[in-house]
């Protein structure tokens, strides 16, 4: 059991790591690109390469019984978060909209309880609402009312995704964690093909070589690999317990938006992330035990 709680929380961190660069990712492609087009393209391309992958390691189909759990997962994390903070990241920076990511430890450890019966301990709970309370403080004193469809398309965004996220985390520990997402993907790839061709940009050549960057990004590494890894990650060392690894995810995230859009990270975005690091550490502590 620890040996497997160890793996999944790696497994966990190396999929959170991925996820970081998605905003700033995002931020940079919608400069240039349609959110709807870019929704639909990044899942295109990525349920292109499940397929590759499904058919490289002849992979059965899935049970019919597992058809309406996929195309959750598919609502939430391939279509629902990424087309919700394309259009979000339309209104709000990356910087504001990657503290949001905070919040979604609290909402998948909800789901985890709901859809698969976890039982956190009293004190995990603590731990993971005063890691949220302190993200959601913070994304208030930045300002909540300078953009209100944008805070509206990251309320649902992290919604959709806490879904996706702990109903492919069941499904992990029947089909396999790249299993899942590459299912999901391909139960997706007809709708999202003709959506991205019928919402793709008149004429490439105004199309920037970093939102291009951005793209492939999204596709590749945030719709497709860092899945293989967060739902193992979630299967192997429970839906709220790995899920808190999140809260971390915006730290690396406004890193990275510093790094690549000159995005102004203070002194209080550093001290906001160590105690949100502490509340990691507390909610594991606690959850172990």
């Amino acid at each position: 059991m620890k040996i497997g709680n160890s793996s999944g929380w790696v497994n966990g961190f190396l999929g959170m790591l991925i996820f970081s660069a998605s905003l700033p990712a995002t931020r940079i492609a919608v400069m240039d690109f349609d959110p709807v087009f870019l929704t639909a393209m990044r899942a295109t391309i990525a349920g292109i390469l499940g397929i590759v992958f499904l058919a490289a390691f002849h992979e059965k189909l899935p049970r019919r019984s597992t058809i309406l759990p996929l195309l959750i997962v598919a609502v939430g994390v391939v279509v629902g978060f990424p087309l919700f903070t394309a259009l979000a990241l339309q209104h709000i920076t990356a910087a504001y909209s990657v503290v949001y990511i905070g919040l979604l430890p609290l909402v998948t450890a909800s789901f985890g309880v709901v859809l698969a019966g976890e039982r956190p301990t009293f004190s995990f709970w603590i731990f993971s609402i005063l890691g949220s309370v302190i993200v959601a403080g913070f994304a208030l004193t930045r300002g909540i009312d300078f953009s209100l469809a944008g805070n509206l398309y990251m309320t649902g965004a992290i919604v959709v995704c806490g879904l996706g996220y702990a109903q492919g985390a069941i499904l992990a520990r029947e089909l396999g964690g790249w299993q899942v997402i590459s299912w999901a993907l391909v139960l997706s790839l007809p709708a999202m093909a003709l959506i991205s061709f019928n919402t793709q940009p008149a004429t490439f050549d105004d199309i920037g070589q970093a939102a291009w960057i951005g793209l492939l990004y999204v596709s590749v590494f945030s719709m497709l690999i860092g899945f293989i890894f967060w739902y193992r990650g979630l299967a192997m060392g429970g839906i709220a317990a790995v899920g808190q690894l999140q809260l971390l995810q915006p730290f690396f995230g406004l890193i990275l938006a510093a790094i690549l859009l000159n995005e102004h990270v203070g002194l209080d975005t550093l001290l906001v992330t160590t105690a949100v690091i502490l509340c990691v550490i507390g909610a594991k502590h606690f959850n172990r035990a």
